[in-house]
């Protein structure tokens, strides 16, 4: 199983990971905003991550990180 972490504290909410999953699991929290007034993107199932690692390539400030 994969671990995926973001720096939330970071993200802009761009969405350029949430277009880039194949699996359909990363999306914008609506929830939250962090400190820079941006909805973060999270994993809504780390379980069916296969750690392809698109949504950390995709992103353009490096807040995902992947391990296996």
């Amino acid at each position: 199983m994969a671990k995926i972490t973001f720096k939330t504290d970071v993200c802009k909410g761009c969405g350029l990971c949430v277009a880039a999953c194949p699996k359909k699991i990363v999306a914008l929290d609506e929830t939250v905003l962090n400190a820079k007034g941006h909805h973060p993107a999270k994993c809504t199932d780390e379980a069916a991550c296969v750690a392809c690692a698109s949504c950390a390539m995709m992103c353009p400030d490096c807040v995902i990180s992947i391990e296996k």
